[in-house]
């Protein structure tokens, strides 16, 4: 039953699902507008509005979420069953200005409009304040202006409006708040002040300025008044006048007052808590200029200025000598004068670091000078307490120069060749400043003006520069030049090219000499040579010193430990060390040394031999007996006609000592000592059985050989000759 009830409302279900039909839409796009325009005037109602083009399947009901966002941040959202949202803005600000976009979500779809920019043109007017409205000279009024509807960042623009003059405006720049704050100093003169101020914020189109506050107005209280400066008995005097200068001011409370009189930058009087300030002087004419008095309270200073003329009483007085350059011992007359003839008090006087040296109180001075009275000198003229000094006038008193010398600043009066030359010329005596002259043969090379010596430096030194450097000494004494004899250098050439050779070359017998020849191309003499031998150090064997462009060094009785590698270094005052290209040196044997060797070789080979031959000779008499009975006498003619047949060219044919040979099977010997009954057999034949290893088989395999001996006569000097053959048997393996 509970089955049967299933499959009916699973059939019901489907059937259901069948009919059902399902809602599609789709957004078309979404925009946005405002109104009444994108550009609206501060104040003004505003209207951001949003529409979403959206298309259905079929006509059913759809919430929209609407959301509004000013420079990406939201300012209004609503849900509607509309496709159109408002954004209601009563009275637009500038803070409305931005950029504007709308968002719309319906079901899990959502849609972003383009951005609209909106523009609020106009700013509110900023309101200014101050914290005083009555001020004293150096104080600070602080200002406040505000822009109460505005939103950062702001720039703030405060202006200080003074009577006859331009506003001074200040700005601030605010990023976090719509207000600034901006103090002023109250300056001197500064008695009604006005100040305002206005704002401005940065649009897409440029900048935008708000109107300019209410004007504030702060009075100015004096603490004291200017200064007065008056001169008595006027401000037009003559020298030797006396001139008195008073300085006052009016305040209202003298404690912290001070007044300073100056004179240019230099400050001549000062009081302070005081009203008044007095200075007197004796007029000169230096006295003439501009004077300033000048009031000071806290921060506030007051200044008056006044010019004063002094008129000359009487000129500069001048100082005239008869001779400003003179030799020692000399008259010299100093004259001391006032253009006009005007009587006055003279003096004349020598200037020195200590302080000025009174002479003689008199316009007139006569001395007969020395090199001491050099120095400067001046007169001083007093009229009506008034006194003027000259120009100071300098006088040069000359001793005469001595005689120059003319010296190397080396020492020694010679050059290497392509180094510079560099001479002092000297003078013990004379009263500076000395000139003095170098040359070099009759050539002017220099001219320096130096109090007591001179140095020039030659560069151009050549083969032929050996002498003839001189130089002059002049100061300004009437006895004239002086001349220092004249200085010969001699010029170092260096050495260039060493070379060394040997007499016999290469190979050297032992104890023999060898003459060893180091030379140069060039150099001066002398020169400086040295021998050396290479080993694991640089060995000194020879040195010697010689007017010469070479030398010999006679080495006696070389000896094997002699061989080796040698050369030669030179060297001159140039202070340069040329080395040779090394030579090899080998010490043979002497001949006589040779023979000597080779004899000795020879009597030993030859004894050597000998045994040999005499251990040979035994050998062959123990083997020989018991051979020659085996062999038969029917080989024998038939051998020795082969022996005898065959031809000379042979290379199985011998003559002379007879020989044993392996590798070709023959046998040799030599018996010196045969006897008369072997003299007497002309050929004798032997077999004989020889073991012989065969060069392509293991060492163990043996073979058996017939050896025939040949027994020959032959009447060279009764010598006998035996020829051995060694045949391979013809069985052998």
């Amino acid at each position: 039953m509970y089955l049967a009830l299933l499959v009916i409302f699973l059939q019901c279900s489907e059937l259901y699902a069948q009919g059902k039909v399902y809602e599609v839409f789709t957004f078309n796009g979404v925009k946005i507008k405002v109104e009444p325009s994108d550009k609206v005037k501060n104040g003004a109602p505003m209207s951001i509005i949003c529409h979403a083009d959206i298309s259905k399947n079929t006509d059913f009901q759809l919430k929209h979420n609407f959301t509004f966002f000013k420079d990406g941040k939201l300012v209004f959202m609503t849900i509607s069953d509309k496709e159109d949202a408002r954004y209601e803005i009563p009275v637009a600000k500038s803070a409305d200005t931005g950029d504007y976009e709308c968002r719309v979500k319906a079901g899990d779809k959502l849609v972003i409009s383009k951005p609209i920019y909106v523009w609020v043109a106009g700013m509110t007017k900023p309101i200014l304040t101050a914290d005083k409205k009555e001020v004293s000279e150096g104080e600070i009024v602080k200002l406040r202006c505000e822009l109460p509807e505005e939103v950062p960042p702001l720039e703030f623009y405060f202006r200080k409006i003074k009577t006859n003059s331009e506003p001074i405006a200040k700005r601030v720049a605010e990023q976090n708040q719509n207000f600034s704050e901006m103090e002023y100093y109250v300056e001197a003169g500064d008695n009604i002040l006005q100040f305002d101020c206005f704002g401005k914020r940065q649009v897409k189109s440029g900048w935008e300025s708000s109107q300019h506050s209410n004007k504030t107005l702060v009075t100015v209280k004096e603490p004291f008044r200017k200064p007065t400066l008056i001169t008595t008995p006027s401000n037009n005097l003559t020298e030797g006048d006396i001139i008195e200068f008073q300085c006052s001011t009016v305040a209202a409370e003298m404690r912290g007052i001070e007044i300073i009189f100056q004179k240019n930058r230099t400050i001549l009087n000062s009081v302070r808590d005081k009203k008044l300030l007095k200075y007197s002087t004796l007029a000169t004419q230096e006295d003439s200029g501009e004077y300033l008095c000048k009031v000071e309270q806290g921060a506030v200073s007051k200044t008056t200025k006044l010019n004063v003329f002094v008129s000359e009483l009487f000129p500069r007085p001048t100082l005239s000598a008869s001779m400003t350059q003179l030799d020692e011992n000399k008259d010299l007359i100093l004259n001391c004068s006032i253009n006009g003839s005007r009587r006055a008090n003279f003096s004349i006087l020598r200037k020195s670091s200590s302080g000025d040296i009174l002479l003689k109180k008199s316009r007139i001075l006569a001395i007969k000078v020395n090199v001491n009275d050099t120095g400067s000198y001046t007169c001083k003229a007093e009229v009506k307490g008034i006194i003027k000094e000259s120009k100071p006038v300098r006088i040069s008193v000359y001793a005469p120069v001595s005689k120059p010398t003319l010296s190397v600043v080396s020492g020694s009066p010679e050059v290497v060749l392509g180094k510079p030359l560099q001479l002092i010329c000297h003078s013990v005596m004379g009263t500076p400043p000395i000139t003095f002259t170098f040359y070099k043969g009759d050539e002017i090379k220099k001219n320096v003006t130096n109090d007591t010596y001179a140095t020039f430096l030659d560069e151009d030194i050549g083969l032929n520069d050996n002498g003839g450097y001189k130089c002059d000494a002049r100061n300004n004494h009437s006895s004239g030049v002086k001349t220092s004899n004249i200085l010969n250098v001699t010029v170092i050439v260096p050495i260039r090219g060493a070379s060394l050779g040997s007499v016999p070359y290469g190979e050297v017998e032992v104890g023999s000499d060898t003459a060893f020849l180091c030379s140069v191309e060039e150099g001066s003499w002398p020169i400086h040579f040295k021998f050396f031998k290479k080993t694991d150090h640089e060995e000194l064997l020879h040195e010697a010193r010689e007017y010469s462009d070479r030398t010999i060094w006679h080495k006696k009785t070389m000896k094997r430990r002699d061989t080796g590698t040698y050369y030669c270094m030179a060297s001159n005052r140039a202070s340069v060390d040329v080395r040779s290209r090394p030579i090899t040196i080998s010490v043979i044997l002497a001949a006589w040394q040779k023979g000597v060797i080779a004899a000795f070789v020879l009597t030993a080979m030859a004894g050597a031999g000998a045994v040999a031959l005499w251990w040979f000779l035994c050998k062959k008499k123990k083997a020989k007996g018991p051979s020659m009975e085996m062999s038969g006498s029917a080989l024998a003619p038939s051998l020795a006609s082969e022996k005898l047949t065959r031809p000379p060219s042979d290379g199985n044919y011998y003559s002379g000592s007879g020989y044993i040979e392996d590798n070709e099977n023959h046998m040799k010997s030599t018996d010196e000592s045969k006897g008369p009954d072997l003299e007497s057999a002309e050929v004798d034949y032997t077999e004989v059985e020889v073991s012989t290893l065969d060069p392509h088989r293991a060492p163990e395999q043996k073979g058996t050989e017939t050896v025939y001996s040949e027994i020959r006569k032959t009447n060279n000097d009764s010598m006998e000759n035996r020829h051995s053959r060694i045949y391979g048997h013809p069985d052998a393996t």
